[in-house]
Formats: structure tokens, C-alpha cells, sequence
């Protein structure tokens, strides 16, 4: 199952720890008894619902845990906020592939796949929480497993935020001495895409922890502040001026839909970027434009950022330029060209002295 489908996030944070629907579900656990809870009503679901009662109150964990006592589903609202049908029996399409054996997970399965809504099984003899949600099945686990799974892929995420350093601040001295090449280039969007997929499994994990997940998210936002903004500069520093379908959003989705194994050959990423790649030219030599610069330019906005780099064209203009040059530019007073040029003279230094003291 994909962690970042959207339907699978919002259900996962629906069961999370700390929420009313966790605590009913953990009610029908700890009372030995089994469950099947469809999340949504609408005419697919009472078309293939016979028999039960509808009752329309308000959910409580309680109620969940009473009505589950009964044979047949409970059904709620797509909220989860109120009971819609208990002792229902539902009589999904039959002919619906599914991989469960027992009835309740069989009919869990076929009842999500043909409604698309989120359906829980809760199984008496295997005492599992199991959600069937965006074709896939996901089991609900205990927190302290989640949890340990979390830190190992925070300490993944850890290393590689450091190695995404060490390549950004490399780039950062060779643009500066406009040394750039193709490779260069690569390992930073190769790196970047490797923190943002680490990024979505650790944001997987948050989300199903609930409320036991919030120092974790409070250290997955601080690794991964900056990362979007990062990718999208380098993108727009790099990519060929010739292709107008080479959109920051395309070579974005692009990168993402990489496999692990083509992730890791830098050719491939220089691909997205439109480069053709073969013998050495991941050695060719080529200059950004300067966009990744001026985005460390404190209060400076986006569209005079676009204004600066559509009139100077290239990184190594903008560093020759001097506050009358930088004048000229429309959207650019007095004021703000001396900040310009101090910022761009103060990064170029600590980045030259970064590099080689």
C-alpha cells in the first residue's frame, strides 16, 4: 500500500492513537470479540445492505463497543462522528477477487473495493486491527512497534540529510567558480529525492501514531524544512531552457516516480533534467542560472527573484553585478540592490571559505 495516497493517510489518522475510534476499536479488542466497521454511507453501501437497524447517533467508543457485541457491520459516517447502521449484514459482489480466508476479512475486502471506502475487520481469534482502504490491507500495530520503526527511519533520515549537506554545499562553492558540471548537479536532486522519500515514510508513521507521534513529527519538520524549496531552485537553475514540458512539477513528479534502483544512477536524474547522457558527459561543465542563490537572499520575493535572473540570465552575471546594475532591474530600489549584493558577496565568501579552509 502506498504511504502517500490520500484516502490511506486520512484513514490511517481516523484509527490513530488518541482519537474515539482507536479507543472503540481497542474497546472490541480487550472484549474478545470481533468487528466489521465500514467508514462512509452512501447508496453503494445500502444497496448492499440487508437487514440490522439504523439508529443515527452520535459515535462514542462505548456504543462502538456494544453494537460490535451483535452480529453484522456497524456502519458510520465518512467523519466517523456518528453511527449510521448496526447488525447490518452486507452482501458485497461475490465475484470480487480477494486474498482473505475468513468470511468478515473476505466480505471487509470486497465491501472496500466495490464502495472504495475504508472498511476495519476486527478479528476475535487473531486479535488483529486490519483496514482495508485503496485496495491494499494494512494491519493496525501496537504504537511501540510503529514507534521503533520510526526512530530507525528518522536515523536514516538523519545520515541522509547530512550526506544532502555536504553535496548542497559543495555545489554552492563550484557555482560560485562556475565549475559546475552534470554530475554535480545529479547527486544534489539524487540526494534531495532520497530525504523526501525517507521524508514520506517517517510522515507515514507520524500519522499512524496519533498523538504519541508529535515530538517525532517535531524532529521530521526540522530535517525537512527547506527540502521542497531546495529541489525546486535547483530545478529551475538547471533545467534545459529548450524544453517548455520540463516544468518544476514534471521533473518533480519525475523524480518521484523513479525506481530505488534508478535513483541511484545519476545519469537518470540528469535525465530529468533533460540532459542526454552517455560516455563522460556527466563531466560536461554547465552554469545555473541563480535561482538557489538569491533563495538564500533574506526578504527577498519570488517574483523579483524571476525579474533578477530573467535580466541577468546567469549566476555569474549576478555575482559581477553592482548596485547601479542591480537598479536597473525593475522591482529593485536603492535599497534592496545593496542588500542584493551584500547577500550574494557575503555567500560567495563563507562559501569559498567553506570549501577550501
Amino acid at each position: 500500500m502506498q504511504s502517500d495516497d490520500p484516502l490511506f493517510l486520512a484513514t490511517l489518522a481516523a484509527v490513530a492513537p488518541g482519537t474515539e475510534l482507536r479507543d472503540g476499536l481497542e474497546r472490541i479488542l480487550r472484549g474478545n470479540t470481533g468487528a466489521l466497521i465500514v467508514l462512509g454511507h452512501d447508496k453503494v453501501v445500502e444497496k448492499m445492505s440487508t437487514g440490522g437497524f439504523p439508529i443515527d447517533i452520535e459515535f462514542s467508543a462505548t456504543r462502538l463497543r456494544e453494537l460490535a457485541k451483535m452480529d453484522g457491520a456497524v456502519v458510520l459516517d465518512r467523519d466517523g462522528t456518528r453511527i449510521i447502521k448496526a447488525a447490518t449484514q452486507l452482501l458485497p459482489d461475490a465475484t470480487i477477487e480477494t486474498s482473505e480466508s475468513g468470511t468478515r476479512h473476505r466480505t471487509a475486502e470486497r465491501v472496500a473495493k466495490q464502495t472504495g471506502l475504508p472498511v476495519i475487520s476486527v478479528s476475535q481469534s487473531m486479535r488483529i486491527i486490519a483496514l482495508y482502504v485503496a485496495g491494499g490491507r494494512h494491519v493496525i500495530e501496537d504504537s511501540i512497534a510503529i514507534l521503533a520503526r520510526a526512530n530507525q527511519a528518522l536515523q536514516t533520515l538523519e545520515r541522509y540529510k547530512a550526506r544532502l549537506d555536504e553535496v548542497t554545499g559543495t555545489l554552492f562553492a563550484v557555482e560560485i567558480e562556475d565549475l559546475v558540471t552534470v554530475r554535480d548537479v545529479a547527486t544534489v536532486l539524487q540526494r534531495l529525492e532520497m530525504v523526501r522519500r525517507i521524508s514520506g515514510e517517517v510522515s507515514g508513521h507520524v500519522v499512524e501514531l496519533g498523538t504519541e507521534g508529535r515530538l517525532l513529527a517535531l524532529q521530521l519538520e526540522e530535517l525537512t524544512s527547506g527540502v521542497d524549496d531546495a529541489l525546486s531552485a535547483t530545478i529551475r537553475d538547471y533545467v534545459q531552457a529548450d524544453r517548455d514540458d520540463l516544468t518544476v512539477e514534471a521533473v518533480s513528479a519525475d523524480l518521484a516516480g523513479l525506481t530505488a534502483t534508478e535513483i541511484i544512477d545519476l545519469g537518470t536524474c540528469a535525465r530529468a533534467l533533460g540532459y542526454a547522457v552517455v560516455g563522460d558527459s556527466l563531466d560536461t561543465q554547465i552554469s545555473p542560472r541563480g535561482y538557489r542563490l538569491l533563495s538564500k537572499v533574506p526578504r527577498l520575493p519570488g517574483v523579483v527573484v524571476d525579474r533578477l535572473v530573467d535580466h541577468f540570465g546567469s549566476l555569474q552575471n549576478l555575482l559581477g553585478a553592482n548596485v547601479d546594475d542591480l537598479r536597473a532591474v525593475d522591482g529593485v530600489g536603492e535599497g534592496r540592490a545593496r542588500l542584493v549584493r551584500e547577500a550574494l558577496s557575503r555567500l560567495a565568501e563563507s562559501s569559498i571559505l567553506e570549501r577550501y579552509v
